[in-house]
């Protein structure tokens, strides 16, 4: 039996919790549902990593980066379209990860309108 995505949750990992308040709030202004996790892993122990209808995914997090965790769903056949937003993201930050499949690359910060349009076509993939 395949796992189904959860059509309207979003997920969104940043160790800073403003940002994820922040993220939160923005996104269940649209009617959607965001779920907030302050680290890559406490993201993969919890059920969404096979579910989440998107990823919202910081790149420089403590133990695992966000470039590390979009290695780790790949390896686990976890195909979430993956929106990274950073504030320290370079050429070659940008290359890779858009190489390996992630949907958009924001530097913060970012245009909320345009990261709410890259949500919603990330929902239609």
């Amino acid at each position: 039996m395949s796992v189904e995505r959860t059509s309207q949750i979003i997920a969104v990992v940043d160790d800073d919790e403003a940002m994820q308040d922040s993220l939160r709030d923005l996104i269940e202004a649209t009617g959607l549902v965001a779920r907030c996790f302050g680290s890559a892993e406490e993201f993969l122990e919890s059920d969404l990593h096979t579910r989440a209808a998107c990823l919202i995914l910081d790149i420089r997090m403590p133990k695992m980066s966000g470039l590390q965790l979009q290695a780790r769903l790949k390896e686990e056949e976890c195909n979430i379209p993956i929106i990274f937003i950073t504030a320290h993201g370079d050429a070659r930050m940008r290359i890779q990860a858009m190489r390996e499949g992630a949907v958009e690359f924001l530097a913060k910060p970012f245009d909320h309108q345009l990261l709410l349009k890259r949500v919603r076509a990330a929902l239609e993939m």
